[in-house]
């Protein structure tokens, strides 16, 4: 097995789930999710950061590692984020993934990730890992030197970024390569679909107010039929395209992020063929 493949295989077997604070999605993650993968709780401005903390700390209490999301805009005061920090601390979950989130006003006095991410230092809370976002194609609403200018402000405070879905494996490798000469040297975490049916998608995103996703089908809606329908988009491609990344170490590309939209079962069930596809049990 050549490099490219044998990095491919690592990082199949121990990515990451993003889910979504559903009803039943920490039933879905223990009946579907073996404890190898990581799982990271969105948070949403239509469920608030309860929802996202209680589903983390019932899959700690499962046994998995869990990596909830912190959004600025969620957060009320200083008395609210003392409280989430509490409930980390006591939850031993010491990796968080710090976004600005999409309530269109802030809730409090934090409107983006680095407010966020300098209240959390100032509070002398410190985490084992920090993730924050990148954007491997243009942002909707944000120009790039902007998202680019961010991830620089950021990095001091972070531990590693976590791209957002790209179907494009040429377009990632040309991001990773810019992230890199602007001089941001944290590990990366590429953000790919698993796999999901259109109705369900369309129906989580809208009742849920999930930013990414709700995104996703506004600004890409011929890419979701493609993503969707049997027979047209699988990953297998855009995974055998980011081969030569997940193999260069001076990329610094850490492993794989699915964006679930809680399709565990049908993008556990794709994983764990591709694995045996490259030879893996």
């Amino acid at each position: 097995m050549d490099g490219g493949r044998r990095a491919l295989v690592g990082a199949l077997r121990r990515p990451r789930y993003e889910v979504l604070p559903l009803a039943r999605a920490a039933e879905a993650v223990v009946a579907c999710v073996p404890r190898e993968v990581t799982i990271t709780v969105t948070a949403s401005p239509a469920r608030g950061m309860e929802a996202t903390l209680a589903l983390a700390e019932r899959l700690v209490g499962e046994g998995y590692t869990v990596v909830p999301h912190l959004s600025a805009r969620l957060v009320r005061d200083r008395a609210h984020l003392a409280e989430l920090l509490g409930r980390l601390a006591a939850a031993r979950l010491d990796d968080v993934f710090v976004v600005a989130g999409d309530r269109p006003e802030p809730a409090g006095p934090y409107p983006d990730a680095l407010g966020l991410l300098e209240a959390v230092r100032a509070a002398g809370h410190a985490f084992r890992e920090v993730g924050i976002t990148g954007y491997p194609e243009s942002h909707p609403l944000i120009d790039d030197d902007v998202t680019i200018q961010a991830m620089w402000d950021k990095r001091r405070l972070a531990t590693y970024i976590v791209s957002n879905m790209c179907f494009d494996p040429r377009v990632i490798s040309r991001w990773v390569a810019r992230v890199r000469r602007r001089g941001v040297t944290l590990p990366l975490h590429v953000g790919v679909p698993g796999l999901a049916d259109a109705a369900r998608l369309a129906r989580i995103s809208s009742r849920i107010g999930i930013g990414e996703s709700a995104r996703f089908l506004r600004w890409h809606a011929n890419l979701l039929l493609r993503m969707v329908v049997p027979g047209v988009y699988r990953p297998d491609r855009l995974l055998a395209g980011l081969e030569p990344d997940l193999a260069a170490p001076e990329l610094g590309v850490r492993g794989l992020h699915f964006f679930t939209f809680n399709e565990l079962e049908r993008t556990e069930s794709w994983r764990r063929a591709m694995l045996a596809s490259l030879g893996e049990p």
